[in-house]
């Protein structure tokens, strides 16, 4: 008897798909400080409203742009944030959109037409709280219909979309959401869209309602998911942002290509996506600082791509960062992950050497080994195999080159 459950189609597509953009966009991107700035600096509503006045934007083709030539698979979009402002028609139900702003377009119609114009999945963020709705703290039940019709329009206008990402659940934890008939409806209209609900910084990977497909991290790295015993299959996802905030912001605290390709990798040792964040401009470009990490990860990812996306967890190591993850689709085929390579060769007066005679031993592996390649250069390693261990010396990036994370295609025999 299998004690693991086997994941449905769509969910094995979104752990595929491996590596996405958040994007946060809304009326507190004109103020450029952040999209908690309405709560957290104590606005008010009569004051804050206003901003759909002057909002503006462009088009969003800068942002579908970044995703692409970053190696995302899919991007997931602000529909309306905490603030309650919606960037598609909601159709009567409210005149706080988009649709009622200078920009006067359906930017969700754009944002879905234009991801999959790229060959890019589109995923929605819709919140659950919101400050601007007068029945979410006088009656919820009423604001639980208008939630509802609310994503009842994202189901029913855009086409296919990639799933819902939901957040907010936790700003009242005592009452009822309804999530079952909400989730029944998305299943009912999307038979195939991922279904998220952010548990918070407070509560990382826990458990939703039946119908979650995959669980979140927020800003914290992933652990691997226990699913012996369960009926579903359930998937893992961690969000990140390039900075300390999602909205665009007075922030310049930005994470190094580095650490975010780490994250990524270190996502994937576990079998999770990575969901990175950018805050475009108010008019929907995206600073140049976002653009240019997206940009490098990107020329990693253009190397080391195939590993990201088809790779599934394999072996891992206590006492190193190392890891293997095994092919989805090439039974031959695993990758081992090095960390902390430098330069192996140059000039010692300007290279930081890697140390090409630091071997590198790594238990478990109980198949014979054909080769073992980088796939950046395609250079061979030696290697010897005796039992279960293998040992190999991961030498350094040549001089010229320096890619944080290298990757070795090992091919079994």
């Amino acid at each position: 008897m299998n004690d693991y459950p086997t994941p449905k189609p769509y969910i094995q597509n979104f752990e595929q798909m491996a590596f996405g953009m958040f994007v946060h966009l809304g009326l507190y991107s004109q103020l450029c400080a952040g999209e908690w700035t309405y709560s957290i600096h104590g606005r008010n509503m009569e004051d804050y409203a206003p901003l759909k006045d002057s909002f503006k934007v462009g088009s969003l083709d800068e942002i579908i742009a970044t995703a692409k030539t970053a190696g995302c698979k899919y991007v997931c979009l602000t529909t309306r944030h905490h603030e309650g402002f919606s960037l598609y028609d909601t159709r009567g139900l409210s005149d706080f959109d988009v649709i009622h702003s200078p920009t006067a377009r359906d930017l969700i119609a754009e944002f879905a037409d234009g991801c999959r114009a790229a060959g890019l999945t589109p995923f929605f963020y819709h919140t659950t709280l919101d400050w601007h709705h007068k029945d979410f703290d006088s009656d919820f039940a009423a604001y639980l219909n208008y939630l509802y019709k609310s994503v009842e329009l994202l189901c029913t206008n855009y086409g296919k979309i990639g799933g819902f990402w939901f957040d907010g659940n936790w700003s009242k934890p005592d009452e009822d959401w309804q999530e079952d008939r909400l989730y029944k409806m998305i299943h009912r209209l999307q038979p195939e869209a991922i279904i998220i609900n952010n548990t918070g910084l407070s509560n990382r990977g826990a458990l939703g309602a039946e119908e979650i497909d995959a669980v979140t991290y927020e800003r914290g790295m992933p652990s691997p998911i226990d699913r012996k015993g369960h009926e579903k299959y359930v998937a893992g996802e961690m969000c990140e942002t390039l900075c300390d905030h999602w909205g665009i912001a007075n922030d310049i605290n930005f994470k190094s290509v580095k650490q975010l390709i780490e994250e990524l990798c270190e996502c994937r040792k576990v079998g999770a996506n990575f969901l990175l964040n950018i805050g475009p401009n108010a008019d929907g470009s995206v600073p140049t600082m976002q653009k240019g990490i997206m940009e490098c990860i990107g020329r990693w990812m253009e190397i080391y791509g195939r590993a990201i996306y088809n790779g599934r967890p394999y072996l891992t190591y206590e006492n190193r960062r190392e890891f293997l993850l095994r092919d989805a689709f090439c039974d031959k085929s695993a990758y081992l992950f090095v960390f902390d390579r430098k330069q192996s060769s140059g000039d010692k007066n300007v290279s930081l050497g890697g140390g090409s005679d630091d071997f590198l031993p790594l238990d478990g592996i109980d198949r014979k080994i054909s080769s073992i390649r980088w796939m950046d250069s395609g250079e061979e390693l030696p290697f010897k195999q005796q039992d279960n261990t293998l040992t190999l010396d991961p030498n350094g990036f040549g001089y010229g080159t320096s890619l944080c994370v290298r990757v070795a295609e090992i091919i079994f025999k």
